[in-house]
């Protein structure tokens, strides 16, 4: 599919889904939530988020709202050849607020797209103007990536402690930053420095670890681990369990619970 730039309000009911292209959310009004794969964060005007492919999203708007949505296929001109370094903004989802100069590109991408609307070259001038974007927010975001010279060490005990007592909310970097009272930006450095991981990597291996607990020690439904760990619906802790350990949660449930009734049937039986 081509790269493609377009204005939408989101629908008040919650929805959710996956798709195999890239994603970056802007609002131009109201507000929106986003919740993407545990990664939780509001949307209003002049903020956004970063939704990677393939990643189960689910997302609800706020009254009259109206966002703008760049859909990038990993082949976008964006992100392959010349601009292949600005795919790394995809290694996971974040939220994020315009600077001023960022404010004032997308007044003019805006426009641009309004002039170019009724031409033949809006594929073009979309994939341009998306290049400009995504190389201004790498060039902001790219340096969470970039371990500080000597950084501190976290106490992961601690996060851990606090990501466990909170896996049934919606758990954002900026808390963890502020449990480890540093800004967001430090704390992702750090972080990844220390773990090799991103928070949110991080966090979502930590509810699927979680959630294979429950379903081996457990007899809750689905629906329920879900909402323990922190996924926001059934199908999303099916996707990513999954995409991680190789198979659904009840493909795993059902193992654990033949195993049991095997190891039951060849017990001794004692007479008497």
């Amino acid at each position: 599919m081509p790269s493609a730039i377009r204005q939408i309000p989101l629908d008040t009911a919650t929805q959710h889904h996956a798709h195999d292209f890239h994603q970056i959310v802007i609002g131009l009004q109201g507000k929106a939530e986003f919740e993407i794969e545990g990664l939780g964060g509001a949307i209003s005007a002049l903020s956004g988020c970063i939704v990677p492919a393939n990643h189960v999203h689910y997302y609800v708007g706020q009254g009259e709202n109206r966002q703008l949505i760049l859909d990038l296929p990993a082949d976008a001109p964006s992100l392959t050849g010349y601009h292949h370094e600005l795919s790394r903004l995809f290694d996971a989802p974040r939220f994020f607020s315009l600077d001023d100069p960022l404010k004032r590109y997308l007044d003019f991408l805006l426009q641009e797209l309004a002039i170019t609307q009724a031409s033949n070259s809006v594929a073009a001038q979309s994939d341009r103007l998306s290049a400009t974007l995504l190389g201004c927010l790498h060039a902001r975001l790219g340096s969470d990536t970039t371990p500080p010279a000597g950084g501190r060490r976290l106490d992961l005990q601690k996060l851990d402690q606090y990501i466990d007592q909170n896996l049934a909310r919606s758990l954002t970097v900026g808390a963890l930053a502020r449990q480890a009272c540093l800004s967001e930006a430090h704390f992702r450095s750090c972080f990844r420095e220390q773990t090799g991981l991103s928070p949110w990597q991080y966090v979502r291996r930590r509810r699927l670890e979680a959630a294979r607990r429950l379903l081996e020690e457990s007899r809750l439904p689905l629906s329920e681990i879900a909402a323990n760990t922190g996924f926001a619906h059934q199908s999303a802790l099916s996707h990513a369990f999954r995409s991680t350990f190789g198979c659904p949660p009840s493909q795993l449930r059902r193992a654990n619970s033949e195993r049991a009734n095997t190891a039951l049937i060849a017990q001794p039986q004692h007479t008497t």
